[in-house]
């Protein structure tokens, strides 16, 4: 039944593109250069409205708006950030670090879309927030200050999957052998390695807010597309460990009720709900043999 379910929904993700693309996380304390400057939109002033917290001065977070005139910063959400906290209000505290997509450091939500500032337009933003781009750190986290949230938990659950490569005792006992793939299995993995663990995908997942409970093990899209990424692995090998491991409590996968935001939020244009529907396809294969395996007898 799991395992039929399962392969309709993979039928409803596959209309969900999956364009393969090609991690230092730090609140920012000190003034950080802001990229040039567009070609003006002259005149043009757009409001950030910016979520601030600290649990040292502040009871209660508060949003606190920004007028950032266009022609005087980059094109970029992260642009209009650091020229705040470079000329306006050195407090503003956030994360960012590689600019370009690539570290997944300033994942927050912009105008009601978890995304990374660094590659997030202001013009598109303002658009989508009704005039004015509104920020929040990630939804559903705990928040350590202003945009940035404490992610402890996740790479907790991202560490719970063994995110490495496990060889066979001979070939881990050959240091001196290459440990090869074929062109095509090499393949299967792209859309799984270029995650960037921005939890962006994990955090827009009802599932996973739901799981913030007492039922907390649910590892939400991102940790699960890095479980699949490493069970596709074909130089690995522990994949019946790895899927027995997921199964010992199946909130840890399923869990998943196939509500798809986190392939609508991805910002690197993975699809992380069809990672979730194959380890679910696997691990009920794996389920029904171990289940029609002939009893061995003692006797």
């Amino acid at each position: 039944m799991l395992r039929s379910l399962a392969r309709h929904s993979t039928g409803l993700l596959s209309s969900f593109s999956r364009v393969p693309l090609r991690t230092s996380r730090f609140a920012i304390s000190r003034p950080f250069s802001a990229a040039a400057a567009p070609p003006a939109t002259e005149g043009k002033t757009v409001k950030f409205e910016i979520y601030r917290y600290n649990e040292e001065t502040t009871a209660k977070p508060y949003s606190q708006t920004y007028e950032i005139p266009l022609k005087e910063c980059g094109p970029m959400v992260l642009d209009a950030l650091i020229k705040i906290k470079n000329e306006v209000d050195p407090t503003l505290t956030f994360r960012c670090s590689c600019r370009e997509g690539i570290c997944g450091s300033c994942a927050m939500n912009i105008s009601g879309t978890n995304t990374l500032a660094c590659i997030n337009k202001i013009t598109d933003a303002a658009a989508q927030g009704g005039g004015a781009v509104k920020i929040f750190p990630l939804p559903h986290m705990p928040v350590i200050k202003d945009l940035v949230p404490d992610m402890t938990h996740f790479f907790e659950q991202y560490n719970s999957v063994r995110p490495w490569l496990e060889l066979s005792p001979e070939d881990a006992a050959n240091r001196t052998k290459e440990t090869l793939q074929s062109h095509e299995d090499r393949l299967r993995l792209d859309g799984l390695y270029e995650c960037i663990l921005c939890a962006c995908c994990s955090t827009s997942c009802p599932s996973y807010w739901w799981s913030e409970g007492g039922d907390g093990n649910y590892l939400g899209p991102a940790v699960l597309l890095q479980a699949y990424r490493w069970v596709s692995d074909s130089r690995d090998a522990k994949k019946d460990e790895r899927l027995a491991q997921l199964n010992q409590d199946r909130l840890k996968l399923f869990k998943c009720h196939t509500i798809l935001n986190c392939s609508k939020t991805c910002p690197k244009g993975l699809n992380p709900g069809l990672a979730v529907q194959n380890l679910k396809i696997l691990t009920a294969d794996r389920n029904a043999k171990t289940q029609a395996a002939p009893m061995v007898s003692n006797h």
